[in-house]
């Protein structure tokens, strides 16, 4: 669950050492489904080993959202929390080690961590990093072009380039894998000038 967090919040180690044993290690293919659009998010996810993305299909097309890697947890939170219908697919994009811990050691290992005097400040830290990241996500689809997005990617997050297949990158940056080719062309083209 949040052993991602291990080296982050060390004090909280009782706790994750607890929580260890009641995570399903599961080593999957790439492409497994793990949790369909409009089901309810059952289990936090950690990757040991692997990529994964989640994406929504809009009239019959992937789009998308975010990718995960190694030593990062997800799940679909409104789904997770609420109790609603995921709006999200996770998926594997890699064979892939994850972990699933149950929602209901998730709920008491909240309950267990609430007493903790700090766990409100990490809690607040976290969440302000997701959203940071998510923030700077929707105003760079409004502001810069995907030439720009797709640089951003290369200084940024280049292991995303490296290990997400082409058509994924497309998706998520909103263009076609042609489009994807064009920029990754004039880029080339202005590199070899220099």
């Amino acid at each position: 669950m949040f052993f991602h967090f291990r080296n982050k919040f060390p004090q909280l180690n009782a706790y994750w050492d607890k929580y260890l044993p009641f995570q399903q290690r599961r080593e999957v293919a790439a492409k497994t489904v793990l949790l369909q659009e409009g089901k309810k998010s059952q289990h936090y996810i950690f990757i040991e080993k692997g990529c994964v993305r989640t994406f929504l299909n809009k009239d019959g097309t992937d789009k998308t959202v975010q990718f995960f890697f190694e030593q990062e947890g997800l799940t679909s939170f409104d789904s997770f929390i609420n109790n609603v219908p995921s709006l999200l697919t996770i998926e594997t994009i890699e064979p892939s080690v994850i972990y699933l811990l149950p929602k209901k050691h998730v709920t008491r290992l909240m309950s267990e961590l609430s007493l903790e005097p700090f766990f409100a400040q990490m809690l607040l830290q976290i969440s302000a990093q997701r959203q940071l990241h998510y923030m700077n996500e929707f105003v760079s689809f409004i502001r810069d072009t995907p030439e720009q997005r797709y640089q951003n990617l290369l200084k940024k997050r280049p292991h995303i380039i490296q290990r997400v297949p082409q058509h994924y990158i497309a998706s998520y940056l909103g263009v076609s894998t042609v489009h994807l080719s064009r920029i990754k062309s004039k880029l080339a083209k202005g590199r070899s000038h220099f």
